[in-house]
């Protein structure tokens, strides 16, 4: 029996996937092992949304090579779409799988010890061109007790800063009965909460035929009547997705999370057209009213990106007065990265690196008092917590999962509650990012 070794680098979407590899490769009679010295295949699903994580994905490939340089090391992924004429050349790489062909992961590497493994083999098509979704699927998600649903790819936006579409190419949906398949397996096999998640999540649907076109809001409601099945949390969602029609629907659907990610990038409304994001500050302001208007207290989450070309202290100084007026739950603050391939890579007036840092450190400082704010919303409330792995603080011993606005809270520690859905009040903060439940 050969030994199989994976490790995922980037978002939820590559997670999934990785998850659906393994599954084939165990289903094909390979022992899954971890990423340690010992397997013959080692397969990394690379990522390329930055320079950094291009850096990380050579790195995982170099690595597993010289723990095992007899093994076969597969690069999958993002990264391999990108870069894949610079992968050919190098020695580490014995297989190159590109997206859209990662079900074939099994033959590809079958047929490649078939013949003795003299050259290295590259699978990988012009991503751009397809419009085939390609049927991945899971059976479960390791060591975790909500499930991570892959129900789109691809993204048409080119938003400027942006290598996704190059690499995951165009928008296509998985079909509807396929994902409500998943959903009701898992939820027999005890998942009580799925994630949707997809590159672009919000359009869902847009690229089915003429007669069939469906919706993000249609899938939902598909999977709401899954026996069984507790809570549907969203994945990042376009702005634009959030009418009134959208949020009131939601608000009716006594599954739905109110955790809701938008990625806002910058509250300037002309560092927003450089990045061609397509909406307007006060446009995305008011999609966050029209979630307060139909949800009670909803997590609302977003990310930022600051040292974006030709941003002046105006324009950071805007986008620094917008964040408090929204008031986020939680932000995730980058700095600009420059990523070849991109329009913004070649824009003038790039930001220097200690700028940058200044700014991500100001935006830092105000998401941690607004996080903890919006915590402590919650003392003195009745909530319900998914229970998810121990957690120990200060000696003591307690079980830790999420609310449904992915607030976390502890109680303390019993044998069998992983998995277990409680509700209690929120009595104290043990820290500043953890609820006591009682």
């Amino acid at each position: 029996m050969r030994k199989a070794a994976l490790h995922n680098l980037g978002c939820k979407v590559n997670s999934y996937e990785t998850e659906a590899m393994q599954q084939l490769l165990e289903a094909a009679g390979y022992e899954i092992v971890p990423f340690t010295e010992g397997a013959d295949v080692y397969i990394v699903n690379t990522c390329s949304v930055t320079n950094i994580a291009d850096r990380k994905s050579r790195q995982m490939l170099h690595r597993a090579k010289k723990m095992n340089p007899k093994a076969v090391v597969v690069a999958a992924g993002c990264y391999v779409q990108a870069s894949g004429e610079e992968l050919k050349k190098d020695e580490a790489v014995d297989l190159i799988i590109g997206n859209n062909k990662k079900t074939e992961l099994v033959t590809i590497i079958e047929d490649y010890f078939a013949n003795s493994g003299e050259t290295q083999e590259e699978t990988v098509i012009d991503i751009g061109q397809t419009q085939e979704y390609e049927n991945l699927s899971i059976e479960r998600i390791e060591d975790h007790t909500r499930a991570f649903i892959k129900v789109q790819d691809g993204c048409n936006q080119f938003c400027s800063y942006c290598i996704i579409p190059y690499t995951r190419g165009r928008v296509r949906s998985r079909e509807l009965k396929e994902v409500v398949t998943e959903v009701k397996r898992l939820a027999a096999a005890g998942y009580e909460e799925v994630v949707l998640t997809g590159i672009h999540l919000s359009s869902y649907g847009v690229d089915f035929p003429e007669g069939k076109k469906l919706t993000l809001l249609d899938l939902i409601l598909a999977i709401h009547e899954t026996e069984g099945l507790k809570r549907i949390r969203l994945g990042s969602l376009e702005p634009r997705i959030v009418t009134e029609e959208f949020a009131q629907a939601l608000a009716e659907l006594p599954k739905i999370c109110p955790h809701f990610h938008m990625s806002l990038q910058s509250g300037c409304n002309a560092t927003l057209k450089r990045m061609n994001r397509r909406y307007t500050a006060e446009e995305y302001l008011e999609c966050c009213g029209r979630l307060r208007r139909a949800f009670d207290n909803p997590a609302i989450t977003t990310d930022v990106i600051v040292g974006f070309p030709g941003e002046t202290e105006e324009e950071f100084e805007a986008t620094k007065e917008y964040l408090k007026q929204v008031n986020f739950y939680e932000m995730h603050v980058f700095k600009y990265s420059k990523r070849a391939g991109t329009k913004a890579a070649d824009m003038k007036e790039q930001i220097p690196e200690p700028v940058k840092s200044v700014r991500s450190n100001v935006l830092l400082k105000m998401e941690r008092e607004m996080s903890l704010e919006y915590r402590q919303s919650f003392l003195g409330k009745e909530t319900e917590v998914l229970l998810e792995e121990p957690w120990e603080w200060e000696g003591k011993k307690y079980m830790i999962g999420h609310t449904k606005e992915y607030v976390k809270a502890v109680v303390p520690y019993e044998e069998g509650l992983k998995g277990a859905m409680v509700s209690g009040v929120f009595t104290e903060m043990i820290n500043d990012e953890v609820g006591l439940l009682k």
